[in-house]
């Protein structure tokens, strides 16, 4: 289902990012039933336009936390770069860390070519890692230093790769609780947690959504 988005603050007071939005590519993702719900909301679609904003949506199940990334991406300057979603909860572990980093030939058993990751494919776009807080802490620590750093290696490669891509994280998790339970790193919820979009669960959809600048 489509997502309303109803302002609670002004974004722009927040942090100074241009209100400029590419308002027909929000639109296509993001859009209300009533005539009032079909306006864009200046403070959903001004994160859009923080092109290097790392957003962090929390959410029940079925809130559409996907289609409210690809709206940020549509609305955003990178909407001509590729938009990859991988949810990290469905991938074993044994594969997650290939999708997102890829590998050279020979990094391990069946690694006959190339592969290029997530990181790479995104290009100057954006990458979208659903139910993130599922992560191995061992991958958790290797994402740290990508969105610490903005680098990337290719499993089994030596060579340094920037990221350009801007990262948007969806979890239906309580992060706070997994940071407690020492099941999420407190370093890497720190470096995600920067603008914080709560979504709501379908049965108070119509209560909008809030959003919180941390960092």
């Amino acid at each position: 289902s489509r997502l309303l988005a109803h302002e609670r603050t002004s974004w722009e007071d927040i942090c100074g990012l241009s209100a400029a939005v590419v308002r027909g590519g929000w639109a296509s993702y993001v859009i209300g039933e009533g005539a009032a719900s079909r306006e864009v909301s200046p403070l959903a679609t001004q994160v859009a336009t923080g092109a290097s904003v790392t957003v962090l949506l929390v959410g029940e199940t079925g809130t559409g936390k996907e289609l409210f990334a690809r709206g940020i991406h549509a609305a955003s300057q990178r909407a001509a770069e590729p938009f990859v979603a991988i949810n990290c909860a469905a991938i074993p572990e044994t594969l997650l860390e290939s999708e997102l980093f890829g590998h050279e030939p020979g990094a391990f058993t069946d690694a006959r070519n190339l592969k290029r990751g997530l990181f790479e494919v995104a290009g100057g776009g954006t990458v979208f890692l659903d139910e993130f807080a599922e992560l191995p802490l061992k991958l958790q620590a290797k994402l740290l230093r990508v969105v610490e750093d903005r680098r990337f290696r290719r499993l089994g490669g030596s060579e340094e790769r920037a990221l350009t891509a801007r990262i948007i994280a969806g979890t239906n998790l309580s992060l706070e609780t997994a940071v407690a339970d020492n099941r999420f790193r407190a370093d890497l919820f720190y470096r995600l947690n920067v603008a914080r979009l709560a979504l709501p669960a379908l049965r108070v959809r119509d209560g909008g959504f809030e959003l919180s600048l941390l960092h």
